[in-house]
């Protein structure tokens, strides 16, 4: 078996290519990223270094076809900064799986799984269920249902079989804590190893749910293998919702890094979490790791990182109405 994995230097993306390896040591895996989230690329798999969306670097991604599986977790997931930089959230996430698309239609690939995110249901009341209607309220949103949109019509047209992922909050060793412009956790943790107050934006009450890493790789790889995956959208982790505010809490009792402040409201949906059912009855989905264990987890391989500069926006394609935590980034 050949899978070809997007975003391969990741936190989805570095630990589905090492649990691959593991558990089918039959299987070859092509690892695509372009190491602007990343920092390494597994040791594991064939690397290409590539940006999806340049036209040269698709030229040495399509060499890598044939392969029995796409698995394209690639994406700058910073949802609250989209809107201020729409151009570069288009060409990253809709330029780049079209390219993906289409690759995988000429080369008959038995299924592509694409990790969407709970961006797309937007304004719904959660939980959020996948057949609601999706209603986006910022680009990165947007972004991924029209990649969802092109995937389904991928399958009317060509029969490229697919299964569409929406994971949400998904936190674990791996992940970039020097991001400041998302994933709330590690961005605590950042500020936990620095000794910074941990930055809440709004009052805290914002509810998620948290997915540990470990608890979603078996899942992921039977979206691609199992019957009844073909051709569904599934949520996936998250059983349990809590406020902002108690999780930077349980974050504080494992760090013991308790001081916090709170920052003006981002542009976000307070309310944002989703049924888990059909990942269990169709994934297998199992919650093993609890916020508290999954935290301790990650704190404790943290600590052992490098002291890595933080990513930073030179310039935004749009400034008016940026939050005022963002401009100091901004030259």
């Amino acid at each position: 078996m050949r899978v070809l994995v997007t975003g391969c230097a990741g936190l989805i993306g570095s630990n589905f290519c090492k649990w691959l390896v593991e558990n089918h040591p039959e299987c070859i895996v092509v690892g695509v990223d372009d190491l602007s989230g990343g920092y390494e690329f597994p040791e594991c798999v064939i690397p290409i270094k590539a940006d999806l969306a340049c036209a040269e670097d698709q030229k040495r991604v399509s060499e890598a076809f044939p392969v029995d599986y796409v698995f394209h977790f690639a994406a700058y997931a910073a949802e609250g900064l989209s809107p201020f930089i729409r151009q570069y959230n288009y060409r990253n996430n809709t330029v780049a799986t079209a390219f993906l698309v289409s690759e995988s239609i000429k080369h008959s690939v038995k299924r592509f799984v694409f990790t969407s995110s709970m961006a797309v249901y937007g304004n719904n009341t959660a939980p959020f269920d996948e057949g609601m209607l999706p209603a986006p309220v910022d680009p990165y949103g947007i972004a991924k249902y029209a990649c969802e949109m092109d995937l389904k019509v991928a399958w009317d047209h060509h029969g490229l079989e697919y299964c569409i992922i929406r994971p949400h909050n998904v936190y674990g060793p791996g992940q970039n804590i020097w991001d400041p412009y998302r994933n709330v956790l590690g961005i605590w943790m950042y500020q936990s190893l620095h000794k910074q107050p941990m930055t809440i934006y709004g009052d805290g009450e914002q509810k998620r749910a948290f997915s540990y890493i470990d608890d979603i790789m078996q899942p992921l790889f039977n979206a691609a293998t199992l019957p009844e995956a073909k051709n569904q959208i599934i949520n996936l982790g998250g059983m349990k919702e809590t406020s902002l505010n108690d999780a930077c809490t349980e974050l504080g009792c494992v760090t013991g890094h308790w001081p916090k402040v709170y920052l003006e409201q981002r542009h976000e949906v307070k309310y944002a979490w989703s049924t888990y059912e059909k990942s269990v009855s169709h994934l297998g989905y199992e919650e093993t790791v609890s916020l508290s264990e999954g935290l301790s987890l990650m704190w404790e391989w943290a600590k052992k990182q490098p002291d890595r500069p933080r990513k930073t926006w030179d310039t935004y394609e749009l400034e008016e109405g940026i939050y005022s935590f963002w401009k100091f980034n901004a030259k």
